[in-house]
């Protein structure tokens, strides 16, 4: 049987999942972009795939994995350089990408290459150092040691439902922006400045 957390509890995960969703970071950056070049309907995988992912990443840290990468931060920190160059790398393609002039452009066209799928940005909370941070605070800060299965699955289930609307309106005020930024150098614009944001995002994680 699920067990359903406190409303105090309760309230207190939905603030910190709210906070930890809403703020800017390498999956919203990434959001935003993919909203502007593709538009919101074509990004709906992507933001599916974050909130899905987070959320086994967070029941993974509850059931011992964020207490493995604690007890042995040799691995949290390969962990860790594997996900900045992988942002790295994410940062080069957008800064490089040719966008398609208009958001309803076939997914199988060369321009819509950059479109990161479900399982690809499921794929990239296991290496996004924010979402580690928020699956090993959730799971330290909302759980207890005797929880049990049942109390990590309502945790991630509450994140989870949190996490997509509020990273999905960075993927909307994309779509917004994409007539605003038809003009191919306003979008190389947008896009270089993307770039530099996502880059700007991992500052904060190389300390962490």
């Amino acid at each position: 049987m699920l067990i359903l957390p406190t409303l105090p509890t309760l309230l207190g995960v939905m603030s910190f999942a709210m906070v930890t969703s809403i703020t800017p970071g390498p999956n919203n950056m990434m959001l935003l972009a993919s909203g502007v070049n593709y538009g919101f309907k074509k990004t709906l995988p992507h933001i599916a795939g974050i909130s899905i992912g987070l959320m086994v990443l967070l029941l993974a840290a509850g059931l011992g994995l964020g207490a493995l990468l604690q007890q042995w931060p040799q691995l949290y920190l390969g962990l860790k350089l594997v996900g900045v160059s992988y942002m790295v790398w994410l940062a080069w393609k957008l800064w490089h990408a040719e966008a398609p002039s208009e958001p309803g452009l076939d997914q199988t066209s060369p321009a819509a290459a950059g479109l990161m799928g479900f399982w690809g940005a499921a794929a990239f909370q296991w290496v996004n150092p924010k979402a580690w941070m928020i699956a090993i605070g959730a799971v330290a800060g909302f759980t207890a040691p005797d929880g049990g299965f049942s109390a990590m699955l309502s945790l991630a289930l509450v994140c989870a439902l949190v996490n997509a609307p509020c990273v999905g309106l960075w993927a909307l005020a994309g779509a917004k922006l994409s007539r605003f930024l038809a003009e191919p150098s306003r979008r190389r614009a947008f896009n270089a400045l993307m770039a530099l944001l996502l880059l700007a995002s991992i500052w904060p994680m190389l300390g962490a």
